[in-house]
């Protein structure tokens, strides 16, 4: 009968996600929010679902944080930046379980990730329109339309901005899915969390 447990493939990549100090409420804040940008980007461009979170969770041995729907629900609900907001607060654990399902998902997907980055290097060398690759059109339109629908500033942010932020993310997510990914973004998100 075959085992049916698992191996604790996160514990190495748990343990380099430390801390020098316990975050702020505000530095926290600032984590959730980008956080569920990148997890944002990543539904945008893999049409990665609830379900993908929940079996990279399962995978990762995490599903003591995240254990169903309702958990993840409430986890990308503590986002500062979406509408309804402010369900549940983030905490440190939490945090480190969403990188590494977050890098885990981006890993799934590197190659899709990688073409669509470099689709965008070659359509900005040549001074293309972006949309006209139709990967990146779909991508930008996808997180345009998501981060309209669930985000409190999402009507009245340009799209220009959108823009931005789409294709920042997009680029940060070529990094986030390279073998050392996941201290990659927790560096990112303490770094930014101080900054914002």
């Amino acid at each position: 009968m075959p085992s049916t447990m698992k191996s604790d493939t996160s514990k190495p990549a748990w343990d380099e996600l430390t801390l020098t100090s316990q975050p702020d409420p505000t530095q926290l804040d600032n984590i959730k929010a980008q956080l569920d940008l990148v997890l944002l980007a990543l539904e945008a461009l893999a049409n990665v679902s609830s379900e993908a979170i929940l079996q990279a969770a399962s995978h990762l041995n995490l599903t003591s944080v995240v254990a169903d729907r309702v958990s993840l629900w409430r986890l990308r609900q503590s986002s500062p930046l979406r509408r309804g907001q402010g369900r549940k607060r983030l905490d440190v654990e939490e945090a480190r379980a969403l990188v590494l399902i977050t890098c885990h998902l981006a890993k799934q997907h590197q190659e899709l990730i990688r073409r669509a980055v470099t689709l965008l290097e070659q359509l900005t060398e040549q001074n293309r329109e972006l949309h006209q690759a139709a990967l990146l059109g779909d991508y930008l339109d996808n997180f345009s339309n998501t981060y309209q629908e669930r985000m409190d500033d999402g009507e009245s942010i340009p799209s220009e901005q959108l823009t931005h932020l789409a294709l920042k993310l997009l680029i940060d997510l070529l990094f986030y899915s390279a073998p050392n990914g996941s201290r990659r973004l927790w560096l990112a998100l303490l770094e930014r969390s101080v900054r914002e």
